[in-house]
């Protein structure tokens, strides 16, 4: 669905209506606060599985988006890309926990509604593959991605392999909540 402003221009980052009800269970898991090294390295896996320069598992709000696991290759150019925190109207992950859905975007600028954003014209981002992470109360809490500063084909394996690899960092992240309120 697209959404408008009410002046009738195109929104390039969706209304967002989850993201009270997401604020509170990120709090309740103990999510979305602080850098986490065990996310740091299941943001390698990812990197290293998909063979991207960037990957990231990242917590949206209200406002923002925080990257509690994040990585880049040592070799990957130098742009400031990837921060850990950006605005929500930044880069491609808001789209995907609003779509509910994986995004595959093999060259961003092959995308009007995606070539007009801050990480292409700032950090040089040209393809991206993200996957939601959804929890068992239906709440998609962030996603997993992989993003790479030339276009790339993901494929029909690319993105099975970030949906795994999503479902099975969802399972990981409510064990672990479950065992801080315990």
């Amino acid at each position: 669905m697209t959404y408008y402003e009410s002046t009738g221009h195109l929104l390039l980052t969706p209304v967002d209506r989850e993201a009270p009800a997401r604020v509170v269970r990120l709090r309740e898991l103990g999510l979305g606060e602080r850098p986490d090294t065990e996310l740091d390295a299941f943001s390698r896996r990812i990197a290293q599985t998909l063979g991207a320069p960037y990957a990231g598992v990242n917590f949206i709000g209200e406002e923002r988006q925080f990257f509690a696991g994040l990585h880049h290759e040592a070799d990957a150019p130098a742009s400031g890309y990837p921060a850990r925190v950006l605005a929500r109207d930044q880069g491609y992950c808001p789209h995907v926990v609003v779509r509910r859905r994986a995004l595959v975007l093999e060259d961003v600028r092959d995308f009007a509604r995606f070539a007009g954003n801050a990480v292409v014209d700032e950090s040089g981002v040209r393809s991206y593959l993200g996957a939601p992470l959804t929890d068992r109360q239906g709440i998609v809490l962030g996603t997993v991605c992989a993003v790479d500063g030339v276009p790339r084909r993901w494929g029909m394996d690319g993105l099975a392999t970030m949906k795994a690899l999503a479902a099975e960092l969802v399972a990981l992240l409510l064990h672990e909540g479950e065992e801080r309120r315990d």
